[in-house]
């Protein structure tokens, strides 16, 4: 049989302090899984900025931020330009994840001028994970 010697003050301290911060984060974990908000997500979504013309075509910038409470994947953003109640060019674009409070940005390119009609951009569906 060996004999050990005793810890060192030095060890006692490393020990004490590697402890300290495997309970800070713990605690930490179990405070953010108790205090996470479990409500359904809340898309919204709005024009970015002014439309723009670039080359002949017209860039409609938008973004997407879910502030509800659940991950969401697969949304699906449409735009739909119409002229005289008739739709004259639309478009589609699927964001595959967003997470609570993110915000996504993008644009839907236009080969009519969307000032001249009506413009629409909306959220159209999305899954749960």
């Amino acid at each position: 049989m060996t004999d050990r010697k005793p810890r060192t003050i030095a060890e006692w301290v490393t020990f004490g302090i590697a402890s300290s911060i495997l309970s800070a984060i713990a605690g930490l974990v179990i405070y953010v899984w108790a205090s996470e908000r479990h409500e359904p997500p809340a898309i919204s979504i709005e024009q970015t900025q002014e439309i723009r013309q670039t080359q002949g075509k017209f860039y409609v910038p938008f973004a997407v931020t879910n502030t509800g409470g659940e991950t969401v994947e697969s949304l699906q953003v449409i735009a739909e330009l119409r002229v005289n109640n008739q739709i004259v060019e639309a478009g589609d674009q699927q964001i595959d994840f967003l997470s609570k409070d993110e915000k996504e940005e993008g644009a839907f390119v236009f080969q009519r001028d969307p000032r001249l009609g009506e413009l629409t951009v909306r959220v159209t569906g999305y899954k749960i994970p």
